[in-house]
């Protein structure tokens, strides 16, 4: 089959699931690193967040991030990293649409939300290692989601 005929629907969640996963790594990286954890913890507290917010924020970024990697838990993490980014597209949102605008708008969190129910919606994809762990066959979703 070309790659331009037919489908894929395991190598695309694949192709998902790490880019979704590297993101909220580097996401979560730059909190730390970037802004510095105290750093992250004060803007969190200029938003009227407790400290804890910020710290469940850079784990489950870093946290999240490297279980889509490797495929485990795909659709639960995936559907716990949406609170995340609503957050985000809230925090963003008196910025206006586009994310380039001063401040970032809200467009790539809400972008990103989509992407996280594609996620939910294919599950593990090609090379995922929670099927190994819980001894489901590889190389795709426990089951797809029907309408």
């Amino acid at each position: 089959m070309s790659l331009l005929s037919g489908s894929n629907p395991s190598q695309a969640a694949l192709l998902l699931r790490l880019t979704l996963g590297i993101a909220a790594i580097a996401h979560g990286l730059m909190k730390v690193f970037v802004f510095t954890v105290p750093g992250t913890v004060a803007f969190f507290g200029s938003l009227g967040y407790p400290p804890i917010v910020a710290y469940l924020t850079i784990a489950a970024e870093i946290g999240g991030g490297l279980l889509l990697i490797l495929g485990i838990a795909t659709r639960l993490v995936a559907l716990g990293q949406i609170p995340v980014l609503i957050g985000a597209a809230l925090v963003h949102a008196g910025n206006g649409w586009v994310f380039s605008a001063p401040n970032g708008g809200w467009e790539f969190p809400v972008f990103w939300i989509a992407a996280l129910g594609v996620q939910v919606l294919l599950g593990d994809g090609a090379a995922a290692l929670g099927p190994k762990l819980y001894g489901r066959a590889t190389g795709g979703s426990r089951s797809p989601v029907r309408a």
